[in-house]
């Protein structure tokens, strides 16, 4: 499934006034020394790598004894995707946990210009039969949006930006995040999602010419 990068001109005033406040309950983090469990893949054989610009650099590699995934940006841009049906019905929550090095200087992440994170996590679920018929929540670590702010993305109106993170003060610390995928679908499209049809990871600093390193540990589904 292509993650494409076009612009849908729409209204997007609906998707700014969207209250934080709902998706500030489900934002739940907790920092630790260490990943809370390895990453799910022995191998990116599962992952497909889709450029945007260059090739963000992702590998695995053991860290504080478990497997983890480094992801390197350097004013580049790629996606490492992995198509997999989540029944969100039985598994609603996700689970992960990952750290950055650095954030990003003097962009407007709402803007085409600014549109680079040094950490992300997307998650697609598909609403009609069409390939172009899917819609993505996108789940950042944000440069200088602040904490649960939501927004469009500047390149397609069916891609929402969530920052779950913000600025440098977690940075070189690994953090966990949880959400419920199931309730955010609800509350960001108005859709009730029952499955996924995949998830992707990215570092990307193409738009800003800048360079960042992340790190993932576990991606897990869970019932609560």
């Amino acid at each position: 499934m292509r993650l494409n990068r076009v612009k849908i001109f729409r209204t997007a005033a609906l998707l700014i006034g969207l209250a934080s406040s709902a998706l500030a309950s489900a934002n739940l983090a907790k920092t630790s020394h260490d990943p809370a469990a390895a990453f799910p893949d022995a191998s990116l054989g599962a992952w497909q790598e889709e450029s945007f610009v260059g090739h963000t650099e992702y590998e695995l590699l053991a860290q504080d004894g478990k497997n983890v995934l480094k992801a390197t940006a350097n004013n580049s841009a790629s996606v490492l995707y992995k198509k997999d049906v989540i029944d969100l019905t039985q598994t609603p929550w996700l689970n992960w946990s990952w750290k950055i090095t650095s954030t990003y200087l003097d962009i407007d992440e709402r803007t085409k210009s600014g549109d680079d994170f040094p950490a992300r996590l997307y998650v697609t679920a598909k609403t009609g039969p069409l390939p172009w018929q899917t819609i993505a929540i996108n789940y950042v670590w944000s440069s200088h949006m602040p904490l649960d702010s939501v927004w469009p993305n500047p390149y397609t109106d069916k891609s929402i930006m969530v920052s779950v993170q913000s600025g440098e003060q977690l940075a070189g610390e690994w953090v966990s995040q949880r959400r419920n995928i199931a309730q955010d679908f609800k509350r960001l499209f108005d859709v009730d999602v029952k499955s996924l049809s995949g998830y992707a990871l990215m570092v990307d600093g193409d738009n800003s010419a800048q360079s960042s390193t992340a790190y993932f540990g576990n991606i897990d589904f869970q019932v609560d």
